[in-house]
Order: C-alpha cells, then structure tokens, then sequence
C-alpha cells in the first residue's frame, strides 16, 4: 500500500475558495423534525473559522459497515501487510499501530450517530437515505420519508429530492462508484425511492403483487433517472437484463439496451479492457457494470475482469473534473467501499480489513486528482458492526493471529505449547472477533469457516451466539473531511446532518 504524500499541514494550509452566491432549493424533507435538528446542528457551527467557505464539488467516500473498531484493526492490517511485502519491516514501522489510513490524515472529523427512525441499530438503506435527503427514515426504505409507503409512488413529487436529483437541478455532473451492485442500497439512495431496499430488479424479490402499488423497481429508475449520471461504475449487471440474455428480470426488459437508446453517444462497459481504454476526459456518459451480482471481494478478484474501487474511483473523479472545466459547473460524487459490510456479515475478518485498505487507498488516489480548494471530501460510514478487538495483544501481534502474552506483563495467563494465550476453557484466543454471527459461510465457491488457521483469508473469527448473518452495530460512526465547509465536520451529529454539511458547502438553502 502506498502512502499518502499529502500532509495534514498541507491540507489546513490550502487556500480555501471564495464564498458563491447561495442558491435555494425545495425538497419535502425540509418539513420532517430531523432535517429541523440537522440544520440547526450545522448552523450552530457556522462560527467555526472556515465554516463560510463554498465548496464548486463535493466527493463522499461511504465504507459500508466502517465503524470505528475497522478502521483500528484495518490499520494495523494495513501496515502489517505492506511490512510483510518489504521483507518484513520498513523504516518507522513498529507494529502497525501507529499507521493512519489515508482518511485518518483529514484534517477535521466528528462522530455521527447512525440510529433510523424505527430503530437503534440501523441497515444501509435508511442511514444512505438520511445522507443523500437530509432526513432520517425507517430501517429499510430508500429515498422517501418516514411517514411514506407504497402509495406514495403514485405522487412521486411528494418524495424528498435525493442528492443526486438536486445535482442535476442545479446542472451539475454526477457519479456513482461502489463495489456492490449498483442498485444496492447505499449506491440507490443517490437517485431511487422505493419504500424496499429489495425491490432493486423485476425479479422475485419484487413480488408481482407489490408492482401494482406503481413503484418502479431500482434498476429502472436509474435508467430513466432524469437527466441521467455522467459515470455510474458498479456491479449488479443481472437486475438490468432479462432472463432470456442471462439476466433476473422476468419482465423482459433489457435495461442495457434502453439506456444506450437514451444515450446513443454513452460508453457501456462490462469488463476491465475496454473501461481501462476510456477517456475519461471525454464529455459522453459512461455506465459499467462488472458483475452479474457484486464486484469479487479485491482478494479474490480476476484485475482483468474487475477493476479495482481506486481505478473507478480516480476515473470518475476526473470524468467529472473535465465536465466541470467545460460547463463551469461543479459535481457530486459518491464512492462506496460496499463490500467492507458483506465481509464482516461473514464474520470474515480478513477481507473486511482488506476491503478497508482498499477504500484506503481510492481515497489516497482521488486526492490527487482533484484540487482541495474548491472541493469538499468526506470519508465516513452508513453504520458499524458488531466487531471487536480485544484480548491485550502485545504490539506488533499479527491482527489476524492468536493472541500471545506481553513479555514481563502482569497476570500470568496460562499459555498452550505454542505460546499462546488460553481462555478459561483452554481455548486459543483471537484479538479479532464477533458478538454474533455464522458458523460456516460460502462464498465465491469456498467455504469459510473457524476450523482454519486465524490467519486464513478464509477464516471466521469466533464469535458469542450464532446467527445466519452477523448483525450490525449501533454505535456511532466516524467523519473525516477536508476542503471547504470541512470546518463544519465537528462534535457529535445527527447522521443526516452530513447531508446538511454537502448543501452548505455547496451553497444550498
């Protein structure tokens, strides 16, 4: 892993740009009590010295299920591995613990209370919603408020506006980055109301019983999305096609096909090759959609089938940096580390720190693409995990190992012939595990599972009760920002205050 040469001096020295006119906009969220808090949060910080700065774009970096415990471990990870590639040690290095993700070197930060409006551990698609409308909602909903079901689809006007939707009100590019699929919860919630996350293709999880409420399924509507998106790079590329040509859909549209007859000038790509042989300074739209279902955790990928999250990344930053350039207006981007949530599900310690590193490193790359005086990045999460790290492991104990005692340490832990440290039932213990999870779990063809070696890319951590899926966590999440607006990044804040933060900066009101 390469580390970010920008300094944190750097980036609070950077001359801020001056501050735009204000520009009004009009959504129904503005009537709910949270977007009320919100506001009054972000404006009880607009004494913050840099707070009255005015963003031309705005870059949010989402890690899916990134809480604080991750990105701990996931720094260590990192380090530890890029020691191992040099042989075992670099200069400065000591044990990892001291390492910073590139994100962790933004120079302002706060904590983001994640809750939905119907519950205290939330899911992806109502923490998504409550960034991209400023408005919280219930467990489960993307785009729409918590008063709002199914019917509403039959007055879609009486839905909050989406981030995405009010970018291209006010004429400016947009983009939309993940490793999952596209029409996944976190991407869908920049341009789709549905009152079900599930409803993401016209396949069986969108039963035909609920199609007659007059919702549109998520694939659908981000091919007839008003305006459409300058780059959308993702997977998911089943929900868009028929059964027939190898999709899901049993309706027997093929999404693909409408969208290059809506753009005729667009660039549809489905592997590596051709995306890699993009312009990405060319003014045509570009959609690319590299898996039937999600993109291949990076540890398993194929490169030349899949490119990596940094190479979507860096190209739809200066795609849409070259569009600002010719129409002078700036642009939204959102950048999803998807898979980050899907590895810990698994109770797989492994790729979930992997998948962090590799968020890590888009960030790091898509800085240097784009100019911190006139653009606003965020880097946070939708919700944690229930993930720990534990066990008082000496320094520079492999993360991913057992845990060993620290020499001339107190105690006297009782130890196996290898050294390590023993429970209370003469168990080898772990420094990583899970309050609640999976026994065995397959995925890309293996099997996962906690018969392995603790330092198996296969392995699950252990964990307290067993569930099919392990569960998410209710703590607070971290922001980090830099550019203008950033000054506002502090405290503690309702999660859809971010949103609040964007639009400021942005110069909305």
């Amino acid at each position: 892993m390469r580390i970010l040469t920008l300094s944190v001096a750097a980036l609070v020295a950077a001359p801020l740009a001056a501050p735009l006119a204000a520009q009004s906009i009009s959504t129904t969220a503005s009537r709910e009590p949270s977007w009320k808090k919100a506001e009054a949060e972000v404006a009880a910080r607009r004494s913050t010295p840099g707070a009255g700065q005015r963003a031309k774009n705005v870059i949010i970096f989402i890690g899916d299920g990134m809480g604080v415990s991750t990105i701990t471990a996931a720094r260590i990870y990192e380090a530890q591995k890029r020691a191992k590639a040099a042989g075992g040690s670099y200069p400065g290095f000591e044990g990892g613990e001291e390492n910073l993700l590139s994100f962790e070197k933004l120079p302002n930060r706060a904590l983001v209370k994640t809750y939905n409006t119907n519950a205290q551990v939330p899911d992806s698609a109502g923490t998504a919603s409550a960034i991209t409308t400023g408005t919280k909602t219930r467990i489960g909903v993307l785009g729409i408020l918590p008063g709002q079901g199914a019917d509403t689809c039959r007055t879609p006007a009486q839905f909050p506006k989406t981030l995405g939707e009010l970018a291209h009100e006010k004429g400016m590019g947009l983009g939309i980055v993940t490793t999952t699929r596209i029409t996944h919860a976190t991407p869908a919630a920049m341009f789709a109301h549905s009152p079900s996350r599930d409803w993401e293709g016209a396949d069986r999880a969108f039963p035909a019983e609920e199609r007659k409420t007059g919702c549109a399924d998520i694939a659908s509507q981000l091919v007839g999305f008003r305006g459409g998106a300058d780059v959308v790079l993702g997977g998911g590329l089943g929900r868009f096609r028929p059964r027939d040509a190898g999709g899901s859909r049993d309706d027997g549209r093929d999404l693909i096909a409408e969208w290059q007859k809506a753009w005729p000038q667009g660039r549809f790509v489905e592997t590596a090759a051709p995306f890699r042989a993009l312009d990405p300074k060319a003014a045509e739209p570009v959609f690319g959609l590299f898996h039937e279902d999600h993109l291949s955790f990076a540890f398993d990928a194929d490169r030349a089938k899949e490119p990596s999250l940094a190479e979507m990344a860096v190209f739809a930053a200066k795609k849409l940096e070259a569009r600002a350039k010719r129409s002078g207006k700036g642009y939204v981007l959102m950048v999803e580390g998807g898979r980050i949530d899907h590895a810990h599900h698994m109770t797989n310690a492994y790729r979930a720190l992997d998948e962090t590193a590799e968020l890590s490193l888009a960030v790091e790359e898509v800085l240097k693409s784009v100019d911190l005086k006139e653009t606003l990045v965020l880097v946070t999460a939708d919700h944690s995990h229930v993930f720990t790290m534990s066990g008082y492991p000496p320094r520079a104990n492999p993360i991913l190992g057992l845990l060993r005692p620290i020499k001339g340490g107190e105690g006297g832990s009782a130890t196996d012939a290898n050294g390590n440290v023993l429970d209370q039932l003469g168990r080898p213990m772990t420094t990583l595990g899970y309050m609640n999870g999976p026994l065995e779990v397959r995925s890309g063809g293996k099997v996962l599972n906690s018969t392995r070696e603790p330092t198996d890319p296969d392995f699950l951590q252990p964990k307290a009760f067993l569930v099919s899926s392990e569960t998410h966590g209710g703590e607070d999440v971290a922001l980090f920002g830099a550019g203008p607006g950033s000054a506002l990044v502090s405290g503690t804040v309702e999660q859809n205050s971010i949103f609040y933060i964007m639009a400021h900066a942005l110069g909305w009101k």
